[in-house]
């Protein structure tokens, strides 16, 4: 339910697919109005003399702030806060009151999603005769010695129960399973057991059920941790509610509907300690275990094969399922001349344990952003455009705060959302790591140019950064853990993902507390400081920006080097032709883009027919992301719409862009030569038209002239 405050947003109703061409006319007429007044008031007293700019305006108010971000980390981790615990009451209470504090207006939103939890587990094992007991194996996680946790468990996993055999399978990789066969070794009808490492867990459970196995058990590798994670399949958000938002009334799927059967791993699984793991390893018999296995588990060279057995594991495992309500908050700036153009900030605040790392490093910064905003308000500064800072719940779950809050409110973003900006796990060691999608880069690089180092006195974040190995290196979100992806795979919006440090041994467990943050982590919270101001600093140039910094001349050159993988993955394919020319549209594109905002920088805002091209221009920029999704989505996997930048439906695959084509590569090996041919000559025709219509949408008219015919299109089978 929305707070006392004034609602300054709609954001409560979704609109018909396509309406963001119908409303933008529409929206213009209303600018149109405006202008006459925009032009005799000119911008508001912020930019008045004297006044400092934004940016510099938000980079003094850095004095201090790594206390206050210390001391809201240490209040946000006091104690643990799953989402739909009443633990996670406390935290949402101290978000909301921080906003309120920093005098912006605040907006909730409520979900009822299907959440996941343990009922109990046990793990044993048994002589080969099945009925001798051997050792009662741990379930629990060490360092969490006080039990103030929920016990380590697969959230979606499954109840089952097993007495059977156990194969050691490395990492569950496709390669892994391969090296057992050659070893004469199946896991049919057994339990495999795993460590934690090659890539999301739910598809390492799905694999391993897919050869038969009758369950999992995933170890971790940090000392005295156990890691926790959800195994839900088939991407983001609730599983009764794929495509639209779980709120009170809304309509929900039967646990017996195929598109839910599909979503929920079809063999249970468990997370174990490293110790438990090694206990299980140590105790098979079969082939000697290679070398790099042992490695995975710290074990000797002469302990255990790979099995099976010849002892048995006893496993049971029981879940709780329950419809849980989980809450989002919101605080709105509205902006003063493009208040229906929304800059997105994001972070999640629920936790497997305390969070110290994951996530509320990330919510910690949030809310120094957002006191330093409240400040500038003060001031008398106001953006541009309406800035929206997000704290998620059930983000653990599977991004289900994003998701439903994306799904409820799909026909406004499309049409208004400007960029969105997610921090996670905010500080998890050293170095800056970022992802984006690839019109932000430029924008985002120069911003770090902005920011003090927080490890190297007298450089900037962009002096590190750049010397870092292979230097500046920006991923692309083709990935599904973290909030971006609802945003980017399913509405098509721009996003960035900023965090300090690439990895953290306690991910999950009991150790991502603020004694470790305090000690290891970030001592001075000088890392905090200074993603708090690359987040920021990034807000107000979207924000601000009369013309909107998006560059798309790099997405093209970055198409391009996707392409020209894909050639080599293809073994030279000529198919990739029909990429190669829509790339060369889209920076043609670019290049007329880039011409014409130079342009209006350097025109007179109080005219208003400048002012009214320049909003046209940005409404161009915006929607050329959303050119790149395909309404029915990719085959087999309608949530994501994204032809570019979804996740492949094989997490092991080569290409981490251009999920289609993968998808098509990876589904290839059960079919005949001219069906593969034909299915991803398809595909790669769908991202030639995605690439074309981004072109259009930034050229801003009709074609003006007829393609040329190409008799050698690709045939649908």
């Amino acid at each position: 339910m929305p707070h006392s405050s004034p609602q300054p947003l709609s954001l409560t109703r979704s609109l018909p697919a396509g309406a963001a061409r119908v409303l933008l006319p529409l929206g213009l007429l209303l600018l149109v109005s405006l202008l006459a007044l925009h032009g005799r008031t000119g911008e508001p007293q912020r930019l008045a003399a004297g006044r400092p700019d934004p940016a510099a305006q938000f980079l003094s108010l850095s004095t201090g702030a790594n206390a206050t971000i210390a001391a809201d980390l240490r209040a946000l981790t006091a104690g643990p806060h799953l989402a739909g615990t009443p633990g996670a009451a406390g935290v949402a209470e101290r978000v909301l009151a921080k906003f309120r504090a920093a005098g912006l207006r605040t907006l909730t939103r409520e979900y009822a999603p299907l959440l996941s939890y343990p009922a109990h587990a046990s793990l044993a094992l048994l002589a080969p005769d099945g009925r001798s007991l051997l050792a009662h194996l741990s379930v629990g996680e060490p360092a969490d010695a006080a039990g103030r946790l929920v016990p380590p468990y697969h959230a979606y996993a499954p109840s089952g129960a097993a007495v059977a055999e156990a194969v050691f399978v490395n990492l569950g990789r496709e390669e892994d399973f391969l090296a057992l066969d050659r070893l004469g070794v199946g896991v049919r009808g057994r339990v495999a057991v795993v460590v934690r490492g090659a890539g999301y867990r739910g598809g390492v459970v799905a694999r391993a059920a897919a050869r038969g196995a009758v369950a999992v058990l995933i170890a971790g590798r940090a000392d005295g941790g156990v890691e926790r994670g959800m195994v839900l399949l088939g991407g983001p958000g609730d599983p009764l509610t794929p495509g639209w938002a779980a709120t009170g009334a809304a309509e929900r799927l039967g646990f017996d509907h195929e598109a839910v059967k599909r979503r929920f791993p079809t063999i249970p699984s468990m997370p174990v300690s490293a110790e438990t793991a090694s206990a299980i390893v140590r105790s098979l018999g079969g082939p000697a275990l290679p070398a790099e296995w042992r490695a995975a588990l710290g074990l000797g060279e002469d302990v255990g094969g790979v099995g099976p057995g010849p002892t048995l594991v006893n496993f049971t495992y029981q879940e709780d399922r329950k419809m849980a309500i989980i809450k989002d908050i919101f605080a709105t700036i509205e902006g003063y001349e493009e208040p229906d153009r929304y800059v997105i900030l994001g972070n999640h605040r629920d936790a497997w344990t305390y969070g110290a790392v994951d996530p509320n490093s990330g919510t910690a910064a949030l809310l120094d952003v957002a006191r330093r905003f409240g400040i500038m308000l003060q001031s008398g500064w106001t953006p541009r455009r309406t800035i929206i800072l997000c704290s998620w719940d059930a983000e653990e779950f599977g991004m289900i705060g994003s998701t439903e809050w994306v799904e409820a409110n799909l026909g406004d973003l499309h049409s208004k959302a400007v960029a969105y900006l997610n921090v996670d796990c905010a500080v998890q060691g050293m170095g800056l790591f970022a992802g984006s999608t690839p019109q932000l880069d430029k924008l985002l690089v120069d911003v770090t140019r902005q920011v003090k180092d927080p490890d190297v006195e007298g450089k900037t974040v962009h002096d590190t950064w750049s010397a870092m190995d292979g230097g500046i290196n920006i991923e692309r979100l083709a990935r599904t853990d973290s909030d971006f992806a609802p945003f980017l795979h399913h509405a098509g919006i721009p996003c960035v993902d900023l965090y300090y440090g690439k990895e953290f041994p306690g991910y999950h467990t009991a150790l991502d507390s603020y004694v470790w943050m305090e000690k290891h982590g970030d001592p001075l919270f000088h890392r905090h400081l200074a993603i708090a101001e690359i987040w920021g600093l990034l807000a107000l140039r979207l924000a601000d920006d009369p013309v909107l910094s998006f560059d798309y001349q790099t997405y093209a050159s970055q198409l391009q080097e996707h392409a020209n993988v894909l050639v080599a993955v293809m073994n030279n394919n000529q198919s990739v032709n029909f990429i190669n020319g829509a790339i060369d549209a889209l920076s043609g594109a670019a290049t007329e883009v880039q011409k014409e905002a130079k342009e209006l920088k350097q025109l007179d805002t109080r005219d208003g027919h400048a002012l009214m091209r320049r909003r046209l221009l940005n409404d161009r920029l915006l929607l050329a992301e959303r050119s790149f999704l395909q309404a029915e989505g990719l085959q087999g996997r309608a949530w994501f719409k994204h032809l570019l930048y979804s996740p492949p439906e094989d997490y092991e695959s080569e290409l981490s862009f251009f999920p289609g084509i993968a998808d098509a590569i990876s589904r290839s090996r059960n079919q005949s030569a001219k069906q593969q041919q034909a299915a991803v000559r398809h595909e790669m025709w769908r991202v030639s038209m995605a690439i074309q219509r981004a072109a259009g949408v930034l050229r801003g008219g009709f074609s003006q002239q007829n393609e040329p015919f190409n008799l050698s299109f690709p045939m649908v089978p």
